[in-house]
C-alpha cells in the first residue's frame, strides 16, 4: 500500500474514532487545542494559503465532533492562532503548542486533538513533511508517543 493510501486510511479511521468519542469531547481545553492544532498544521510550511483556511472552515462546518461548539467561536479561535503564527512563526508556535498542551490532562481529548491535526493535514491529499513535523511536536506537547499515530 502506498504511503499516501496508508495516511488516507488512517485519517478516515481517526475521523470514525473522533465521532465515536463525540460526547466526551466538549471541554474548552479540547475546543482551544483543536483550533490551535488546525492553525499549526495550516501554517506548518510558513504560509497560510486560502485553500488551507477553506479546509479548516469546512472542517468546522461539517465535523460532527466540532459541532459541539459554536462555529463562529471556533473560526475566531483559529484566526487568532493563525495571526500569532503569521506574525512571528517561531514565537507563535510556542504559544500555539502551549494551547495544544492544555488538552493533555484528558488522554482521550489529547488523542483527538492529534487526530484532528492528521485529518486537516491530509485533507488536501498530501500530508507533507512539515505538517507531519508539527503534528509530531504537538504529540510531545500532549505527552503522547508520535509512533502511536504513525508519525
Amino acid at each position: 500500500m502506498a504511503l499516501w493510501d496508508r495516511f488516507k486510511e488512517s485519517a478516515s479511521t481517526m475521523q470514525t474514532q473522533l465521532v465515536a468519542k463525540k460526547n466526551d469531547l466538549k471541554s474548552g481545553a479540547f475546543r482551544d487545542a483543536s483550533m490551535a492544532m488546525c492553525a499549526l498544521v495550516a501554517a506548518a510550511d510558513g504560509t497560510v494559503d486560502p485553500s488551507e483556511r477553506q479546509r479548516v472552515a469546512q472542517l468546522i462546518a461539517t465535523n460532527e465532533v466540532l459541532q459541539n461548539f459554536d462555529a463562529m467561536d471556533l473560526q475566531r479561535r483559529f484566526d487568532d492562532n493563525i495571526n500569532k503564527l503569521t506574525t512571528d512563526f517561531a514565537f507563535g508556535k510556542v504559544s500555539v503548542l502551549q494551547e495544544i498542551g492544555k488538552a493533555k490532562k484528558k488522554p482521550a481529548e489529547a488523542r483527538a486533538v492529534v487526530q484532528i491535526g492528521i485529518v486537516i493535514g491530509g485533507a488536501d491529499g498530501d500530508f507533507d513533511k512539515s505538517e507531519q513535523a508539527v503534528v509530531r511536536e504537538a504529540c510531545f506537547a500532549l505527552d503522547l508517543p508520535p509512533h502511536e499515530f504513525d508519525l
